[in-house]
């Protein structure tokens, strides 16, 4: 990089971190596509984090996830909280771009400067996060958010990767959800501080309640979810969330828990994962067939081929080639 391209974007960087939002979309675009000046951001916001608060919230699609947010955003405000909101939406195969447009269930917000909502595409990045999601919060939290909200894709038991990068884990379910309860007991359950049963004034509410309740009670009690209930389009049930997630991001600052490094940690190994992925897929064709072909015939097992193969991405003392 030249240092006119390195120097030049200093000025809209500093006003980033004064909390500038059009500072703040211009770093977020620039991280999310990668684009030349994203390393300067990132470079200049890893100083600057880990004082956000990073709540995950998660759940199938239909519970009502945005709606809640949305009521969530406004209670913040009510404590004159500053909120930054990743809203990742699953993306479109032609276009990349992102299908569902959270923002534009959070248009009430619009008009609050101390709101910032994007929407980004999750492009095909399975877990429910996109790829960028960790980098982004970091960007939100460097700029003087106090606390950033990210809402997943909403595809089930996957979506346990939201337990690396949030602070606090929230899943939401919508009444009926019994048999679902049941089949994420040994996944998604586990990864959650809160779970919240929203449209309780539907059918079957109480029940999916006590699913919850008896699905986490195998959990050891430190490790036991707070069960809430909300109806997000009256409001109804909010502030208590809003108070369980606040007295839970205190407790885990109080017992030395580094949201910020665990972030970085998940953005290391997700990196690594890339790379050795893309330099798999590099891999002269004959290479790869010649091992794919052992392991077919039943002359390499598979877990030796997986080694073979990794060797072959590194010279042996794990240094990239």
């Amino acid at each position: 990089m030249s240092a006119s391209s390195s120097s030049q974007p200093a000025t809209w960087i500093d006003r980033l971190f004064e909390g500038d939002r059009a500072a703040l979309a211009r770093a977020i675009t620039a991280v999310e596509n990668d684009t030349t000046e994203a390393a300067d951001v990132l470079r200049a916001a890893h100083g600057r984090t880990g004082r956000a608060l990073v709540v995950g919230i998660t759940g199938a699609p239909g519970a009502g996830k945005s709606t809640l947010v949305s009521a969530v955003i406004r209670d913040l405000r009510r404590r004159a909280k500053t909120v930054g909101v990743l809203a990742v939406d699953p993306s479109s195969p032609f276009t990349g771009g992102a299908l569902l447009g959270d923002r534009v269930r959070m248009l009430d917000h619009a008009g609050d400067p101390g709101v910032f909502v994007r929407s980004v595409a999750s492009r095909g990045h399975l877990g429910g996060l996109s790829r960028n999601t960790a980098r982004l919060v970091d960007v939100m939290d460097a700029g003087g958010k106090d606390v950033v909200l990210v809402e997943t894709v909403g595809v089930g038991q996957s979506e346990i990767e939201i337990a690396g990068l949030a602070d606090i884990r929230v899943v939401v379910w919508a009444p009926g959800a019994g048999d679902e309860v049941q089949a994420a007991k040994a996944g998604i359950l586990e990864i959650a501080d809160v779970l919240v049963v929203n449209k309780t004034d539907l059918p079957q509410a109480v029940q999916t309640e006590a699913a919850l309740k008896g699905a986490s009670s195998y959990l050891p009690e430190e490790r036991r979810p707070v069960v809430l209930k909300t109806i997000a389009v009256r409001g109804d049930g909010v502030a208590d969330l809003v108070d369980a997630v606040i007295d839970l991001g205190a407790r885990k600052a109080a017992s030395g828990v580094d949201g910020a490094r665990r972030r970085m940690g998940q953005l290391l190994v997700a990196a690594v994962a890339d790379l050795a992925r893309d330099r798999a897929h590099e891999l002269e064709q004959d290479v790869l067939g010649t091992l794919c072909d052992s392991v077919l015939a039943g002359d390499v097992a598979f877990d030796e081929a997986v080694e073979g193969l990794l060797h072959r991405l590194t010279d042996g003392s794990g240094r990239p080639l």
